[in-house]
């Protein structure tokens, strides 16, 4: 059976920091213009789909496995 956990936290770590960063462009839309800002959303965004990818590989292997087995 695959380990999910990492997956799973990688995607919370993301929804973190994709949270903290437009929190922060909320608050000052001047941030909005910050380059970083962006960067920061779109580090996020990447993250979140790796891992995403990384949990559904997992899935997918987790079903071959059984289906060899059964």
């Amino acid at each position: 059976m695959i380990d999910f956990s990492a997956p799973l936290q990688g995607l919370y770590s993301a929804e973190t920091s994709f949270n903290r960063t437009a929190r922060k462009v909320a608050a000052d839309p001047t941030a909005a213009a910050d380059p970083n800002s962006a960067i920061d959303l779109l580090d996020s965004k990447n993250q979140f789909e790796a891992n995403l990818k990384t949990a559904k590989v997992g899935d997918e292997l987790t079903r071959a496995t059984l289906d060899i087995l059964a």
